[in-house]
């Protein structure tokens, strides 16, 4: 008798049992348990690149350094960019001499020796004149024939046209160079400027600048490295510019408006922060997409979220879980 109670007791132990757990699973059927919205922490990352194509000489940074914004990072020698500030500084000095010279005009010696042929030329000048005074006189009195008189007027007249050239040399040599001249010369003196202040830059762009306070991650080139134009060199992230990346589908997303206030946990830091929805943009389709039933009625894209921290957040890094507490 006995035996039949232990054993009806055990059955109806196991009875009681099953039903309890066919309850529990009937409940977590009923009321799943949420899930969990989880992403990772980012920042804004800087690549340094360079505009002149050279060999890296100098490197003034390594992975892990701290650098503040206008610092300097490596330098970027280049002997062809060398090579052009040499010829270009010459170019401008030859176009400023230039330029002296026609703001000088000619030296004293030209004008002077302008003024003494326009003196000879006038001399002979004087001395075709008498002549030819002289035998028209005799012309007049038919001791001489027309044709001789001819021939001294010509050389008269001959005289006159050398002495008024001459006149004119000396003049132009006394009052200097033309105005447009002056412009000219002026003209190639600023355009050599440019060419000095072009080549300038270059120089001034091979030494790479830290853009913002960071922390250098990565160095993508070693001493003596040839990089070309654009190439980037040096890797800083910005550790004060912080946010959370969340991939949500917008199954999910009705609660989840930009400008919102949300609280995030991070644990790897062990607190719960408090945040900002920043922006709200669908991810590319080809990877977030899920049907919502097998048969699939339609598809549900995924929506990255932005979050950005309200104060800063001590010991955040890139890459850190981050989990979006529900309301």
């Amino acid at each position: 008798m006995k035996e039949n109670n232990k054993t009806l007791l055990a059955g109806l132990a196991a009875i009681i049992g099953a039903v309890g757990i066919i309850a529990l699973v009937g409940i977590f059927a009923i009321h799943p348990q949420k899930e969990m919205v989880i992403g990772e922490a980012d920042a804004t990352e800087y690549r340094v690149s360079n505009m002149v194509p050279g060999h890296i000489d100098i490197l003034y940074v390594k992975e892990g350094d701290t650098v503040h914004a206008g610092d300097t990072l490596a330098h970027i020698g280049s002997r062809q960019i060398n090579a052009k500030m040499i010829q270009a500084k010459a170019a401008r000095s030859a176009a400023t001499a230039q330029s002296r010279k026609a703001k000088g005009g000619a030296r004293d010696q030209q004008v002077q020796m302008a003024y003494q042929v326009w003196q000879k030329a006038k001399a002979a000048e004087e001395v075709y004149k008498k002549s030819y005074e002289r035998v028209k006189a005799l012309y007049d009195k038919g001791v001489v024939a027309a044709q001789k008189l001819d021939e001294v007027d010509a050389k008269y007249k001959a005289a006159q046209a050398d002495c008024a050239a001459a006149e004119q040399q000396y003049l132009m040599a006394k009052e200097g160079a033309q105005s447009e001249d002056i412009d000219a010369a002026a003209a190639l003196v600023n355009r050599a400027g440019g060419a000095v202040a072009e080549v300038q830059s270059y120089l001034d762009d091979s030494y790479l600048i830290a853009p913002c306070d960071g922390v250098v991650v990565e160095v993508y080139a070693k001493l003596g490295d040839l990089v070309g134009t654009g190439s980037p060199v040096i890797s800083i992230l910005d550790n004060t510019d912080n946010w959370f990346n969340f991939s949500i589908r917008e199954d999910k997303l009705k609660d989840v408006t930009t400008g919102d206030s949300v609280m995030v946990q991070i644990p790897a830091l062990g607190g719960t922060y408090s945040c900002s929805v920043r922006n709200v943009k669908a991810m590319a389709s080809y990877a977030t997409w899920r049907a919502t039933k097998t048969l699939g009625q339609y598809d549900v894209k995924s929506f990255d979220v932005k979050v950005v921290p309200l104060e800063s957040i001590d010991g955040l890094r890139p890459g850190m879980t981050a989990i979006l507490v529900e309301k």
